[in-house]
């Protein structure tokens, strides 16, 4: 039988906020940058404790900085 919940909720929790981040950057909405960071750290959280997988953590990672750069930049824009 297939399980929803393998990870309590957390995976789907995580991509329903990633589905809002690109949602809000694509109305051109800065905190969907803070989203997609708030995401890509549970999606870290979860590779590393539950599903093992150090693929998703080094991607997770690089989305973090790039997320970051793209939020730090969207600010300065505006100042």
């Amino acid at each position: 039988m297939l399980n929803l919940f393998n990870f309590y909720g957390l995976d789907w929790l995580a991509m329903a906020l990633s589905i809002v981040a690109v949602w809000m950057l694509g109305n051109k909405n800065k905190n969907g940058f803070i989203i997609f960071i708030v995401a890509n750290l549970m999606w870290i959280a979860i590779s590393a404790t539950l599903i093992h997988s150090y693929g998703v953590i080094l991607g997770n990672a690089f989305f973090v900085v790039s997320n970051t750069r793209g939020y730090m930049r969207w600010v300065d824009r505006m100042c």
